[in-house]
């Protein structure tokens, strides 16, 4: 049984990962039958998304961690605290990296596209590891909730995956690139996500000592992305008490997920 769910896995990790891709494919898609879309509607689903993945950061990710870290023998709060620290730093690390780098290899008229592209591209990768470690934890003992919590991930992820599809395709439209190229462009910014989510449930899998690591590293990542770019994306629109309540409303439907079927 071990060794079918060693296999299981990673593939219901990668489907689950080209599902959050295919969402970000939809939404570059958008270029292909208007200018332009409702911003309300997409900032709440960025703010509905960052609430269920700030709740699956501590339900699916870190508490799982800890309780891992504890039954390995492990010391819990600093495995907990250095991936947690270390997650939110990569991110940060590479955003820096990105405004340095970026402005200089793309054209002046291009600039703030290619760094939007490159942001999201870069925010992909932890979101499709945080799959992955979420599926690949799951190889040790398999129970109804903790599957539905780690589809329940890939959901999350996958609704604000459509409005990031969108934000790289429509920019690019109006540079005066055609649409064909507006959505391969906007589509390619989510093929990391089955790449770092196989990864992940792969290492998940093989190394189970470094799992607690990787787990609350996960969380990290997803609560940087979520502070650093979800949350005041979605607070740029003037309707800010309903983009906060959308925000809560995800949250809480992860929440009861979680809580409610453990």
């Amino acid at each position: 049984m071990g060794g079918l769910l060693a296999i299981t896995m990673p593939m219901q990790a990668l489907v689950a990962t080209v599902f959050t891709w295919s969402v970000t494919a939809l939404g570059a898609a958008v270029v292909m039958m208007t200018r332009r879309t409702h911003p309300t509607a997409m900032d709440a689903m960025l703010g509905f998304g960052a609430g269920v993945m700030l709740a699956s950061s501590f339900w699916s990710l870190l508490e799982p961690g800890i309780a891992l870290a504890d039954e390995l023998g492990q010391i819990c709060w600093l495995t907990a605290g250095l991936g947690l620290l270390a997650g939110g730093a990569l991110l940060m690390v590479g955003d820096l990296l990105l405004t340095h780098i970026l402005p200089e290899e793309c054209s002046n008229s291009r600039k703030r596209t290619c760094l939007l592209m490159a942001s999201i591209t870069l925010h992909n990768i932890p979101e499709g590891l945080a799959i992955g470690v979420a599926f690949g934890a799951l190889t040790g003992e398999v129970t109804e909730a903790a599957l539905t919590s780690a589809w329940m991930l890939a959901i999350g992820i996958a609704l604000q995956n459509f409005p990031e599809g969108a934000a790289v395709s429509l920019p690019l439209r109006r540079e005066g690139m055609s649409r064909r190229r507006a959505f391969w462009y906007g589509q390619l910014s989510g093929i990391v996500e089955p790449i770092a989510g196989v990864l992940g449930a792969l290492l998940a899998v093989a190394v189970r000592t470094v799992l607690p690591f990787m787990l609350t590293f996960a969380a990290g990542a997803m609560i940087a992305v979520v502070v650093g770019e979800l949350v005041p994306e979605s607070q740029r629109n003037p309707h800010k008490s309903l983009m906060t309540l959308a925000t809560l409303l995800g949250f809480m439907v992860m929440m009861v997920l979680d809580v409610g079927l453990s």
